[in-house]
């Protein structure tokens, strides 16, 4: 299995120039990516508005529903936005007057954007506590929301949703699943999940490049939620240029204006891969991968921040080391590209389609940048990818 999924290397042309160990970040990009972005330009030149017609208005209904095949989603449930924070907010105008049940909950390493959306909502009252198991605790009948991330970005642990998702619906609360770093790597199944929201973008494992966020609403909540937080898009007729608003039937009354089109065309050739190869294909060999680095790291003395439990471990590993940043500033300048987070460590993310060779060459040259002390000269960088 391993030499098939090799063999989609030629498909991503960055892997014969470097090291590229940042699809956590931003996957490789297919090379297909490119063709579909010509199809997009020559339909512009060549149809013109005509192209609306002809495919463009309804891409952020049909390309959420390839995402629907790959995550386990219903047709119709899910649509396209530009990204997670655009989601996150039209789900949040579903509320708007939350009254006594005002309180978001969830976990300290949540994502920084997400943090940020509902802190700055001066009528919720956001409680942050310490992990996955502590979100189970603080959940009661005063919580309206709880936006969890499915793999924490910082070092790639993946959160058990089931005890979240079963003790929110006892509360009457709502969950809203941020899929971002597990969508195209790690299996899962949002229907059987049962998440009344979910969240994602393309940028990562989904090779789909940025642009393409989405958002999933559970079939039965779509029909009978009101989101403020809406555009001609979501209207029920929207060519007939009604001057009231009247909601569009499931998922499409979740979505605003005019779409995003290129980023959708380009964003479909990374989907079109992982479809092609499957999840679970995919999760096994990220799980060899990821163990292999684990194994080489503690080989060469460096510590791991990510879980070894591959149960609880999504698809990148945190390597800690003595100044993450200059690590990493010298790292891209031998040829590997990865990423760090202030506090965390050094962040590895091989794909499908990253060869063990390149795993032990970047531990190789990761930890004689350690023992030579080579980043020294690199002190006070910082990165801002």
């Amino acid at each position: 299995m391993h030499e098939e999924l090799l063999s989609y290397r030629d498909r991503f042309p960055i892997l014969g120039d470097v090291t590229y160990l940042i699809n956590h970040s931003l996957a490789a990009m297919p090379a297909a990516a490119e063709d579909n972005l010509r199809e997009y330009a020559r339909m512009w030149r060549e149809r013109g508005i005509r192209s609306w017609g002809e495919g463009w208005w309804d891409m952020s209904v049909t390309v959420g529903d390839q995402l629907g095949r790959i995550m386990g989603a219903p047709p119709g449930s899910i649509v396209m936005h530009q990204n997670v924070t655009v989601a996150e907010a039209i789900v949040l105008s579903c509320f708007p007057r939350p009254g006594e049940r005002n309180r978001v909950v969830y976990e300290e390493a949540n994502f920084p954007s997400v943090r940020y959306l509902y802190q700055a909502q001066p009528q919720l009252e956001v409680v942050a506590v310490e992990n996955d198991a502590a979100i189970v605790d603080a959940i009661d009948e005063r919580t309206l929301l709880v936006p969890i991330s499915h793999v924490l970005f910082k070092n790639a642990e993946l959160q058990d949703v089931e005890p979240i998702v079963r003790r929110a619906h006892e509360a009457g609360a709502y969950v809203v699943l941020d899929c971002y770093q597990s969508a195209g790597v790690v299996p899962f199944d949002l229907t059987a999940l049962g998440v009344d929201f979910a969240v994602g973008g393309s940028v990562k494992w989904l090779c789909g490049g940025p642009g393409a966020g989405w958002l999933y609403v559970r079939p039965d909540l779509a029909e009978r939620l009101e989101p403020t937080l809406v555009g001609w898009q979501g209207h029920a007729r929207p060519f007939a240029f009604e001057p009231e608003l009247e909601y569009a039937a499931g998922a499409r009354r979740f979505l605003t204006g005019t779409p995003n089109v290129p980023a959708l065309y380009a964003a479909t050739a990374g989907y079109d891969v992982i479809e092609e190869i499957g999840v679970p294909r995919i999760r096994e060999r990220s799980l060899g991968l990821t163990q292999l680095l684990i194994d080489l790291c503690e080989e060469a003395g460096l510590e791991i921040v990510s879980p070894r439990d591959p149960a609880r471990r999504g698809g990148s590993v945190t390597v800690s080391s003595p100044d993450h940043a200059a690590v990493h500033k010298e790292l891209g300048e031998r040829g590997i590209i990865c990423d760090f987070r202030p506090d965390a460590g050094v962040r590895l993310g091989p794909h499908f389609f990253n060869s063990e060779d390149e795993l032990r060459h970047t531990v190789a040259q990761l930890a004689d940048i350690v023992e030579s002390g080579a980043y020294a000269r690199h002190a006070g960088a910082v990165g801002r990818f």
